[in-house]
């Protein structure tokens, strides 16, 4: 299932795996490069260190028993760090490490998996923590920021839920809205239809993308000069949309 279909907003994430176990690093490394990660993999905590010090990434499977610098000083380390303290970790422990898997959760740790653990499993929860943590970055962004939006001729009010184009009122529904304020208030990020409808349609929402298609289609026709032709609502092919 590709990172579109998963909901994700849509660039390449790149994950770190720390672990001394060279068939486990292999394993996660072959697994998550076949979902479409960029793996980094390292196999003791000061070379993950100063791997994060260089390079950005958007999670890190961190085990716990490790040469040298153990998992829980690495942890401590990137929760200290101002540039790292927000990387999602989700860390790897045995099934009888019940105390220390304790506190990695709470020192911070965002998840951790049992080994022996299963690869489906693991993928499932590096792909609900990265869309999670996305989501967490959207609403951050979205609660910082003015409630109005002035963009060319076109002004979103959050407050009011008023749009005008050129000082005239713009009827929307609420849900057209709330696809154009996302859209907008984060110009020129893709937006995938399953992330869309996951966010504003909720969880238990059991329409098809076929409902963002509808609402961005009646957008164009209210907020576009020419809805054939948009300059605001683009769509980016085989993906979802975004405002420019």
């Amino acid at each position: 299932m590709t990172a579109a279909k998963e909901g994700f907003i849509l660039n390449k994430k790149r994950i770190l795996i720390v672990d001394d176990e060279e068939n486990i690093l292999e394993l996660l490394k072959y697994n998550l490069e076949k979902n479409g990660f960029e793996v980094v993999p390292e196999d003791n905590g000061e070379d993950a260190l100063e791997e994060m010090e260089r390079e950005d990434f958007d999670l890190v499977i961190l085990d716990l028993m490790l040469p040298g610098i153990d998992g829980l000083e690495v942890l401590k380390t990137i929760r200290g760090h101002q540039r790292i303290k927000n990387i999602p970790v989700i860390m790897l422990t045995a099934k009888n490490e019940e105390i220390d898997t304790v506190l990695g959760l709470e020192m911070g740790a965002d998840d951790y998996i049992g080994k022996p653990f299963g690869v489906h499993e693991l993928l499932a929860r590096v792909k609900a923590l990265l869309r999670r943590n996305d989501r967490t970055k959207i609403e951050k962004d979205v609660s910082q920021e003015f409630d109005i939006i002035d963009i060319d001729n076109i002004k979103i009010n959050k407050s009011t839920q008023e749009v005008t184009i050129n000082g005239e009122n713009v009827e929307l529904t609420l849900k057209e809205f709330e696809v154009l304020y996302l859209l907008a208030k984060n110009k020129g990020r893709v937006f995938g239809r399953d992330y869309l409808l996951e966010k504003i349609w909720g969880y238990d929402y059991l329409g098809e993308t076929r409902t963002v298609d509808v609402h961005i289609r009646n957008l164009r026709k209210k907020i576009e000069e020419d809805d054939k032709n948009p300059k605001h609502i683009k769509t980016v092919r085989g993906i979802g949309y975004k405002y420019v």
